[in-house]
């Protein structure tokens, strides 16, 4: 048996070797981020998928994946728009359906607006929706994206993003209009 050399090894085995190579944030800065996404992440997939325990699960996997890209960032606002994508590549990917769950107490609304009717007829409305057309108005209205994060998030040129987003308002106004 012959001997065999690191670099034989590295190749043989090359993402054990540059695990820690992938991992371009340090603790600090990832914990900042963190500290800023998490909880709009996790409600975003927690809404996208019905389920809060698969939106634990996906969450965790969407922060892994992001911090073993080898992505360069520009900015703060693209790391988060990466990170969305990475989650909403993950729900698109699960096979499971959704159940309506109880969301977690420190995720609900403050309890003035928990029992308003207006908000009950929009959570009706937005479930009769298309994912895609959800995904996009949650994405603007709730997380504040613009055309082009909205696009690069869901994997659908600008133009396309602009129309789908122009429709999915109209049908929820229609669908709103239907709950009055």
């Amino acid at each position: 048996m012959r001997d065999v050399t690191i670099s034989e090894l590295e190749q043989l085995h090359p993402d054990v070797c540059q695990a820690d190579d992938a991992l371009q944030m340090d603790q600090d800065s990832f914990r900042s981020l963190y500290e800023r996404t998490a909880r709009p992440l996790w409600v975003y997939l927690c809404r996208k998928t019905g389920d809060t325990q698969l939106a634990d699960d996906l969450l965790q996997e969407a922060y892994y994946r992001f911090l073993r890209t080898r992505t360069v960032f520009e900015n703060d606002s693209h790391r988060k728009n990466y990170l969305f994508r990475i989650a909403t590549n993950l729900a698109n990917d699960t096979y499971r359906r959704v159940k309506d769950e109880q969301i977690p107490e420190e995720f609900e609304p403050a309890a003035e607006h928990r029992n308003r009717p207006e908000h009950a007829d929009v959570a009706r409305a937005m479930d009769k929706l298309k994912p895609r057309e959800r995904d996009a108005l949650w994405l603007a209205y709730a997380e504040g994206l613009s055309h082009r994060e909205i696009a690069e998030t869901l994997g659908v040129k600008v133009t396309s993003m602009k129309i789908l987003l122009f429709r999915a308002r109209q049908k929820l106004a229609l669908l709103l209009r239907g709950a009055q």
